[in-house]
C-alpha cells in the first residue's frame, strides 16, 4: 500500500495523503459512492417523515379553521430544525463525493494548450506571467469548469441541463458530470423507488415543479381532499349518519328530571384505499437535448398536461378499476331530471334552479360549476322571465348567469353566485355530465408522499439515440360519502355532487 502511494505521488498530480485515501478499501470504485448513496438515502427518509408530520399538524389546524397552538407550533419548528440538521450531513456528504469524483477522473494532457492569443514566432510553451510554473516541476492540475450551483437541484440550473448531462454520460466515452454521480441511484437491483439500470434521480426541484402545476387551485385535483401516505394503502374511519337520522349512530333524548339517560354508540364505517400508479413515458431524442432551455420547457408543459388531465378525468368519471373512483359512477351522485318536452341539448334556468336545490346546503359555499364549453351560449341568454300584471305575457327577464369580469370581478362567470369553470373532463353537451355542480372538498384524493418521481434511462432506445424519461404519480380517490343524503323532511334526496340528465 505504501509502495503505491509513494509511486503514484510522484508522477505529481495527487499528493499522497490523498492518494492513500483514495486506495483505501473502503473508498476505492462504487464501494465508497453506494455507501455515500445508502447513508443520504436514509437522511433523506427521516426529511420525508418530519414533512408529512409537520404537514399533518398544519392539516389539522387547517380543518379546523384555527391557529396552531403553541405545542403544535413547537413541534412543526422542531422538525424543521431537525430537517435542517440532516441537509447540512447530506451537503457535507455529498460535497466529499464530488470531490473524490473530481480526484478519480482519468489524467488530462500534461502540457499546456497553446496560448490562443499568442502570434506567429511566440514558444507557445513559454510560461504566461499569470500562471508561474509550480515548484518542483509538478503540472498544473486542470482546473474544474465553474458551474452556477442552485440550491436543491444538486447543481443543475434547469431540467433541460440535467437531461443532457445525462445524455452525455451515457454515450460512448462521455464524461460523467459529478453532479450525476452525487445524485446516482443505484441500478444492479430492482425496487419499487429505483428506475431503469443506468437511470439517474431527477434532481428534487424540478421534481416539486412539476407537482406544483399538477396540484395547482384550479385544477380537480387541487380542489380536492388530499391526504398524504408514505406507503401504498391508507385506511380512514367514516360517520355517515346525520344530524336528523333516528337511528343508528350517537342520538340525542330530552330527559325529565332524575331520569335515566338514554344510551347511544357512534356507529363507525371504514374506507380502504390503494394507491394506483399513474405513469407517463417520454421519449426525447439527443437534438432536443442539444437545445436544453428548450427541452426544459417542453418537459414542464408537456408532462404536466398530461398527468393533469388523466387525474381530473378520473376524478370526474373514473371506474374505481387501476384507477381512483370517479364521481359519475359513485353512489353519492344526484342525477337531476330534464323538464318536461325540454329540447335536445340545452340548458335552462329551470334546470340551474333544480340542480341547486338537490346541492347539500352547507356545501353550497365550496361548490363550483363545471361544464362542457359548448354550454356557453346556453347560459349567456339565460334569464328569469318576468310576466306582466295579468301573468299571462312576458315583458322582461332577470339574468341567472353573470360573465367573468365586469360585475362578478372574478376570472370566472358565476352562476347562483358560484364560479363556472369550463373543463375538457365534461361530457358532451346534452349527455349526463355535460354540467356539473360539485363541492370537491367532499372528495377524497390520498397520494404519495413525495408527489411525482421522474427517472431517466439511456438503455430503452439506445439505439435510435433517445433518451425516455418517466414521470410516476401514485393516487386513490372516491368520495367520502357512499351515498346521498335522505332528507329530514322531504322526499328529495341531497348531495354534494349533482349532475343533470342526458337531453
Amino acid at each position: 500500500m505504501k509502495t503505491q502511494v509513494t509511486a503514484l505521488a510522484s508522477i505529481g498530480r495527487v499528493p499522497a495523503s490523498v492518494l492513500a485515501i483514495l486506495l483505501a478499501p473502503r473508498l476505492r470504485g462504487t464501494l465508497f459512492f453506494a455507501e455515500a448513496d445508502t447513508v443520504i438515502a436514509g437522511y433523506r427518509d427521516q426529511q420525508d417523515q418530519l414533512l408529512v408530520a409537520s404537514q399533518s399538524v398544519l392539516d389539522r389546524a387547517a380543518a379546523e379553521k384555527r391557529e396552531m397552538t403553541r405545542e403544535e407550533k413547537a413541534e412543526v419548528d422542531e422538525n424543521s430544525l431537525a430537517f435542517d440538521r440532516l441537509e447540512g450531513q447530506i451537503q457535507s456528504r455529498l460535497k466529499v463525493t464530488a470531490q473524490a469524483a473530481l480526484l478519480a477522473r482519468p489524467a488530462g494532457r500534461q502540457t499546456d494548450p497553446n496560448d490562443p492569443e499568442a502570434q506567429p514566432g511566440d514558444d507557445p510553451v513559454r510560461p504566461r506571467a499569470a500562471d508561474p510554473q509550480p515548484h518542483g516541476g509538478e503540472q498544473p492540475r486542470p482546473r474544474p469548469q465553474a458551474r452556477q450551483t442552485v440550491a436543491g437541484n444538486h447543481g443543475f440550473r434547469s431540467f433541460g441541463e440535467f437531461a443532457l448531462a445525462v445524455r452525455m454520460a451515457g454515450s460512448r466515452g462521455g464524461e460523467t458530470d459529478p453532479r450525476l454521480i452525487r445524485n446516482a441511484t443505484l441500478s444492479t437491483f430492482s425496487s419499487e423507488g429505483v428506475g431503469a439500470d443506468g437511470g439517474f434521480a431527477v434532481p428534487p426541484d424540478f421534481r416539486a415543479a412539476i407537482v406544483e402545476k399538477v396540484e395547482a387551485p384550479d385544477t380537480i385535483l387541487g380542489m380536492c381532499d388530499i391526504q398524504e401516505t408514505t406507503s401504498n394503502n391508507m385506511t380512514f374511519p367514516v360517520d355517515e349518519t346525520t344530524a336528523w337520522q333516528s337511528t343508528g349512530g350517537i342520538q340525542a333524548y330530552w330527559a325529565g328530571e332524575a331520569a335515566a339517560l338514554t344510551q347511544s354508540k357512534p356507529t363507525l364505517g371504514q374506507l380502504d384505499l390503494k394507491l394506483d400508479k399513474l405513469t407517463a413515458l417520454v421519449p426525447v431524442t439527443e437534438e432536443q437535448l442539444a437545445d436544453a432551455a428548450s427541452m426544459d420547457a417542453y418537459l414542464r408543459k408537456k408532462a404536466p398536461e398530461k398527468i393533469d388531465y388523466k387525474v381530473s378525468d378520473a376524478i370526474y368519471r373514473g371506474n374505481g378499476s387501476g384507477m381512483p373512483q370517479g364521481i359519475l359512477t359513485a353512489d353519492c351522485l344526484v342525477t337531476v331530471a330534464k323538464e318536461t318536452s325540454q329540447p335536445a341539448d340545452t340548458l335552462t334556468s329551470k334546470n340551474v334552479f333544480n340542480m341547486w336545490s338537490r346541492m347539500y346546503a352547507p356545501c353550497r359555499r365550496n361548490a363550483v360549476w363545471l361544464i362542457n364549453q359548448d354550454l356557453e351560449p346556453e347560459l349567456y341568454s339565460m334569464t328569469v322571465p318576468v310576466k306582466n300584471k295579468a301573468g299571462t305575457e312576458n315583458v322582461g327577464g332577470s339574468a341567472v348567469y353573470i360573465p367573468a369580469g365586469g360585475l362578478s370581478a372574478s376570472p370566472f362567470g358565476l352562476l347562483m353566485g358560484r364560479p363556472v369553470m369550463p373543463h375538457e373532463v365534461c361530457s358532451a353537451i346534452g349527455d349526463v355530465g355535460d354540467i356539473m355542480l360539485a363541492d370537491f372538498s367532499k372528495y377524497l384524493a390520498v397520494k404519495k408522499a413525495g408527489g411525482i418521481r421522474v427517472d431517466t434511462s439511456i438503455h430503452l432506445w439506445f439505439d435510435q439515440d433517445t433518451m425516455a424519461f418517466r414521470f410516476i404519480f401514485r393516487l386513490a380517490g372516491q368520495p367520502w360519502w357512499k351515498s346521498t343524503i335522505a332528507r329530514a323532511n322531504g322526499s328529495n334526496t341531497l348531495s354534494a355532487f349533482v349532475t343533470l340528465a342526458s337531453r
